[in-house]
């Protein structure tokens, strides 16, 4: 039996309709590309330091984001700078005793990490270069100043301390 115009038409329509539908890859590719600049333009508004699971840093309110600087951390019986132990031993000691040795070895690593650097301009100079120290909130206070003295004695003077930055205060409206 012969079809009629409309059976016709209604069977070319649902052959079409049958189809399976295409994706569309160019408008996934696109958001894909603009999600990926959106990623990495923002990943840079946040500066997280490398920190010791045994260290808890002081709690503080900091205006300044940190900085690639050499990083000088303060354990419970030892010292780290970049990640690399360069002391140990035991701070409840007479300091006479680890004093000369956390000095010397200190120093040491210290003056090879400047001389990998290159010298300092005429700017730098009178600032010195940047160091970040990371200690415990228990550090002491004394061993945190004979550690700043010992920085400042091989150039490192730009001196930062590391803190658990806290949300500031808002101020009360009236």
């Amino acid at each position: 039996m012969k079809m009629s115009f409309r059976a016709k038409r209604l069977e070319r329509q649902n052959q079409r309709l049958a189809q399976a539908s295409k994706l569309n890859l160019v408008a996934l590719m696109d958001i894909f590309t603009i999600l990926v600049f959106f990623l990495m333009v923002n990943q840079s508004e946040v500066k997280v330091l490398q920190s010791n699971k045994d260290i808890s840093l002081p709690r503080s309110v900091s205006e300044q984001l940190p900085t690639e600087k050499v990083m000088l951390t303060i354990t419970g019986n030892g010292i780290l700078v970049q990640g690399k132990p360069v002391w140990q031993g035991d701070w409840q000691q007479d300091s006479s005793l680890w004093l000369p040795q956390l000095t010397q070895a200190l120093t040491a690593e210290l003056n090879y990490l400047a001389s990998r650097a290159g010298a300092l301009d005429e700017t730098q100079q009178a600032v010195g270069r940047p160091l970040t120290i990371l200690g415990d909130a228990a550090t002491p206070y004394g061993l945190l100043r004979q550690l700043m003295a010992i920085c400042a004695a091989t150039e490192y003077r730009d001196l930062s301390l590391a803190v658990e930055a806290l949300a500031p205060a808002k101020p009360e409206v009236p």
